[in-house]
């Protein structure tokens, strides 16, 4: 029995002597590996090669009955948290007796609770001689260390004597990937998220979605395609690689004026991980949901919402700023407009804004023009609280490209 990861071969493994309680000499319990990685028609050949190579095995061994020669593995290979475990049980009559009343009942024990595993709970009404029970068991495994698959089987023989007999079967599950996060805040209000994912398994992988799912809040865009995916057109992860994943998010319209947005602590979303291993078996796993601490912007906030991306020297151009009180008082602002060695305000400074209460917002449209050519900085904007007699300074709020528009060395 193994996990979907596990990529050895695949045995019947029959126990016909008992582990545990009381003795049963009547049915043998049976567990299969899933998936195969051989033909039905060449398993027994495969068995047989493997049995002549091992040194440790009596010769001639490879003859005897597979049921007579197999236990039931210790160890069932790497099985990984978000794997699906898949097992196939099956009790076996091997008397010449019809048995009645059997009921077969699979557990699976973890440090935090117990699970039924089994298709059904209920009494099969006789089981006659050579015949079986099967039964195919899955689990989603959510959690990581030691867990124990339980399979207890109790019948009653023709002589009404009633036996039970059980089998514990103990696997680790282990940790697939080293998940990462950093956050980083852009001027506005978009959030980029870089995510680094490490594969810790022995074994390659093939990344088949890594996407993240956004809070309410946010809408999210994927920076890891440009024309096609950036990591090739096979995804693949070998064993203790690492990549990095980028994303953009940036609230929605409706919620980028709250303050839950702007200040203190916001959840972003979660990170959404599927995979294939060797065998094609998928694995996926979701992170808890990722949280950042937003930065703080004092009282007033200012962001520049429109500006040309190029523009002449000496020539005029328009901007739009926009103000957002943070605090939780009315404000009365004032604006003040200082000219800098490169950039020249237009307009008139020192006028009136008026009144901005709590989470308010206004657009302040303002005509520039740069004197000195090359990538310049918008400085020189001034703000003051006519109530508290504060001040508050903003320069380098934006950058914007002077070019000369002339062609001849006039410039």
């Amino acid at each position: 029995m193994t996990s979907s990861a596990d990529a050895g071969p695949r045995a019947d493994l029959e126990t016909t002597a008992p582990q545990n309680d009381n003795q049963h000499p009547v049915l043998s319990m049976g567990l299969t590996e899933e998936p195969s990685t051989s033909e039905e028609s060449h398993r027994g050949d495969l068995f047989g090669q493997l049995m002549r190579d091992d040194p440790s095995t009596i010769k001639g061994a490879e003859t005897l009955m597979l049921g007579e020669m197999l236990t039931l593995p210790q160890n069932f290979g790497n099985i990984f948290l978000g794997e699906t475990f898949s097992s196939y049980i099956s009790v076996h009559n091997d008397s010449s007796q019809v048995v009645k009343d059997i009921l077969v009942k699979a557990d699976l024990q973890t440090s935090s609770q117990r699970l039924n595993l089994s298709a059904s709970n209920s009494a099969v009404a006789e089981l006659k001689p050579e015949s079986c029970i099967d039964d195919v068991i899955h689990h989603e495994v959510k959690e990581i260390g030691t867990h124990i698959l339980v399979c207890a089987v109790s019948y009653t023989t023709q002589c009404g004597e009633k036996l039970y007999f059980r089998k514990f079967f103990k696997f680790q599950v282990l940790k697939p990937l080293d998940v990462k996060t950093k956050f980083y805040n852009a001027e506005t209000d978009e959030v980029f998220l870089e995510a680094q994912i490490q594969n810790i398994t022995t074994s390659p992988m093939f990344m088949e979605k890594v996407s993240l799912e956004p809070s309410m809040m946010y809408n999210v865009t994927e920076l890891n395609i440009v024309t096609k995916s950036t990591f090739g057109k096979m995804s693949y992860l070998q064993p203790m690689d690492t990549r990095q994943y980028l994303y953009c998010l940036k609230p929605k319209p409706e919620y980028a004026e709250k303050a839950g947005v702007i200040k203190g602590v916001t959840v972003i979303g979660k990170l959404d991980i599927v995979w294939k291993t060797n065998l094609g078996e998928r694995g996926r796993l979701q992170t808890s949901q990722l949280q950042r601490m937003a930065p703080g912007y004092g009282d007033i906030r200012m962001s520049v919402e429109m500006i040309p991306e190029t523009v002449n020297l000496e020539e005029p151009f328009d901007i739009t700023c926009k103000i957002i009180n943070c605090s939780e008082r009315t404000m009365d602002l004032q604006l003040e407009m200082c000219n800098t060695r490169t950039v020249h305000w237009c307009g008139i400074s020192g006028r009136q804004l008026g009144k901005l209460t709590p989470g308010a917002s206004l657009l302040l449209p303002l005509t520039v023009f740069s004197s000195v050519q090359g990538l310049q900085s918008i400085s020189g904007l001034r703000l003051t609280d006519t109530f508290l007699k504060r001040t508050y300074e903003y320069d380098d709020i934006a950058q914007v490209c002077v070019v000369c528009p002339f062609l001849n060395n006039e410039c």
